[in-house]
């Protein structure tokens, strides 16, 4: 009876792949917010109280567990001295990074094999 060998394959750079799934606006806008509060140094406490929201739901914002809405997005910007634009303008930049152009979509094989005998 033959085994069936699959062949070693070369290690693949680190980029986004077709199959992997687009990043959701919540998950890179919480992780933007998340970055410019470590960057000012302040706790969840202290923007929150800033921004008018409650400490649970900012984590929970800068988490991607919730989906704020422009007034709560707008209010926390605010918290951090930033603007809407500047926000939206980085998470929209880092969307465009970690897309696939359309211009790379080849046809992927599945593997290849090779029997031993």
């Amino acid at each position: 009876m033959a085994d069936i060998v699959p062949f070693p394959r070369a290690p693949r750079p680190a980029r986004p792949r077709l199959s992997d799934p687009e990043p959701l606006w919540r998950h890179l806008l919480g992780d933007q917010l998340r970055r410019r509060r470590h960057d000012r140094d302040e706790t969840l406490t202290e923007t929150a109280e800033k921004a008018g929201v409650s400490p649970q739901y900012l984590s929970e914002v800068e988490r991607g567990r919730k989906e704020p809405s422009s007034e709560m997005i707008a209010a926390i910007a605010g918290a951090l001295d930033t603007s809407l634009i500047e926000l939206t303008s980085a998470v929209a930049d880092e969307l465009r990074s970690a897309a696939v152009p359309a211009s790379a979509a080849v046809s992927v094989s599945r593997g290849a094999f090779a029997l031993a005998a």
